[in-house]
């Protein structure tokens, strides 16, 4: 619960200093952005970058360009919905469809993977069980 709720504070200072054209994060626990695109630019760019190029700084974020494990569906679910290392589950506070969304547009962005989406009903089978 600390590192998720790191990650919320430096998502929303890096939207805030960034300030050009992408919008602060959404307020509560929950994300209100809608389709991939938009989840990826208020959510994920702050660490990958919105090229998905990554960064290196205060900490090191992996790029999504070329890494052959965007190319696997259930990687990319597995890592939203439950995290790794320095990663949030940030995919808890994501819907099934917004889940299943970003997955899609990363796998479709970075990972050239077109075709084999995954879909909510995906992502409600694989999300992990509530405590």
């Amino acid at each position: 619960m600390r590192a998720l709720a790191f990650a919320v504070i430096a998502l929303m200072h890096a939207s805030a200093a960034w300030g050009q054209g992408l919008a602060s994060m959404s307020e509560g626990w929950v994300f209100q952005e809608q389709g991939g695109e938009a989840l990826y630019a208020h959510v994920c760019a702050a660490c990958h970058q919105p090229d998905g190029r990554g960064a290196v700084g205060a900490g090191a974020y992996p790029a999504l360009v070329d890494d052959k494990n965007v190319a696997s569906a259930t990687y990319v679910m597995n890592l939203l919905l439950n995290g790794q290392r320095a990663m949030p589950a940030v995919g808890q506070m994501m819907s099934d469809a917004q889940t299943a969304d970003v997955i899609n547009y990363v796998r479709a962005r970075f990972g050239d993977v077109s075709g084999d989406e995954v879909s909510a009903a995906d992502v409600k089978a694989a999300r992990p069980a509530a405590p």
